[in-house]
């Protein structure tokens, strides 16, 4: 006669009074808020991607359109014929190619301003982080507030300034005002203070190095992602500049592409019939950002690299 077999304890049965405990309680608990939390940033992030793509989305789409279906289709499909390639024959045709003329005109006044101003930026970033000199708390302190003043305070006071310098109307009235950035020198202190030791400093020195060389051949090759940071804020700050050159310029061949669509917008808006200019205004916002996501795409290593350092507390 064969002993009776007693089967193991399967693991559910084992686990079940410990999933009744206590701590196991708490740890559902714990998985479900943090489950929640989860959805909650997803969602979050999509309506953040949503609200800067789709704008992004809806210019592409419009730009493929007509006069006529941009006002009888649907905002985010196609209309009955593709007429991008038209548009865009139209926006460089226009005026005998004015907008050509308003791309080399922005071109420069972002590329020179920015250049200017990133070099600006990391000379002084690195003047107050790397040097003690008296009065230099209370002049970075000056840069910090002058953070806080909206750029439309100064524009009447900048206008004044430069006219009477005779400067008005002319490149420079946009390119000297955008080579100030005080929070790209903001950047570059808290940056130097990180980037560039200061036993560095002190071993070029011992060898005889002179100051302008430690800063040119040192510590600038430490503090070139954030120059690039700087300088891709910059570039786009004035290139999206619309409000300066308005009230600096009058003359159409100086304008930049803000200005000159802006003209283009309240030519097509304007009543008594004025050419429709909806679409060519739109196409030509459409090639005007190219330029800026090419610069994005090419330097997005440098600029993630350098806004990552520099958020380090210095």
């Amino acid at each position: 006669m064969s002993a009776p077999t007693v089967s193991a304890p399967t693991p559910s049965a084992l686990d079940a009074p410990r999933a009744s405990t206590p701590r196991a309680k708490r740890h559902r608990r714990q998985i479900m808020r943090e489950g929640r939390r989860s959805t909650l940033l997803t969602v979050l992030l999509w309506a953040c991607a949503a609200y800067f793509l789709l704008p992004l989305l809806w210019l592409l789409i419009a730009s493929t359109k007509s006069n006529a279906d941009l006002f009888s289709s649907f905002g985010f499909w196609f209309g009955k014929d593709f007429n991008l390639f038209t548009n865009i024959a139209q926006v460089f045709t226009f005026k005998d190619g004015v907008y050509l003329r308003w791309v080399l005109n922005t071109v420069i006044y972002a590329g020179v301003s920015a250049f200017g101003a990133s070099l600006l930026a990391t000379m002084a970033g690195y003047g107050f982080a790397k040097y003690r000199f008296p009065g230099g708390r209370a002049i970075f302190s000056v840069v910090l507030g002058s953070i806080m003043i909206p750029l439309t305070a100064l524009a009447i006071p900048t206008y004044l300034l430069f006219s009477s310098a005779g400067l008005t109307n002319t490149p420079f009235a946009v390119i000297i005002p955008s080579l100030v950035s005080p929070f790209g020198v903001y950047l570059m202190r808290v940056y130097a203070a990180e980037s560039v030791p200061d036993s560095l400093i002190e071993a070029a020195r011992m060898d005889g190095a002179g100051e302008l060389r430690i800063f040119w051949q040192v510590a600038l090759r430490q503090l070139g992602p954030g120059v690039v940071t700087v300088f891709l804020f910059s570039l786009v700050a004035t290139w999206n500049n619309y409000f300066l050159p308005l009230i600096m310029l009058n003359t159409s061949d100086l304008y930049p592409l803000t200005v000159g669509l802006a003209q283009w917008q309240a030519t097509a808006a304007a009543g008594s019939g004025s050419q429709a200019l909806f679409s060519t205004v739109i196409t030509g916002s459409l090639v005007s950002i190219i330029p800026l996501v090419i610069a994005f795409l090419f330097l997005q290593r440098y600029w993630q690299s350098g806004l990552g350092t520099g958020a380090v507390k210095g």
